[in-house]
């Protein structure tokens, strides 16, 4: 196994910041591009709802639903997506759920 410096180190860590999406389900993924196994992610539920799930790879796995219909998940995948590269995800989550008005509810603590 061969070890990445300079250029494509730097075009790894971009590509796997990167949103990993599903178009027919809905669905997005979003890892830690700092080394950690932190997951973020969108999905629908069978009711159809949206919810965000957080993984931290270790012990927690917390599942909030989107209260509300949104009709562009660009703004979810946006916050998620900016979440995930701060060292602290969670509270940088609420952050930015809070700064586009989207509101939650958890499912699983």
């Amino acid at each position: 196994m061969c070890c990445l410096t300079g250029q494509a180190a730097l075009r790894n860590l971009r590509l796997s910041s990167r949103q990993k999406k599903d178009p027919k389900m809905g669905q997005a993924a979003f890892h830690a591009p700092h080394g950690g196994s932190v997951f973020l992610g969108i999905r629908k539920n069978r009711a159809g709802a949206t919810e965000i799930v957080y993984d931290d790879g270790v012990a927690r796995r917390l599942i909030w639903r989107v209260t509300e219909a949104i009709a562009d998940e660009g703004r979810l995948s946006d916050a998620l997506s900016r979440a995930v590269r701060q060292t602290r995800v969670l509270p940088a989550l609420y952050s930015e759920l809070k700064k586009r008005a989207i509101a939650v509810e958890a499912v699983i603590r």
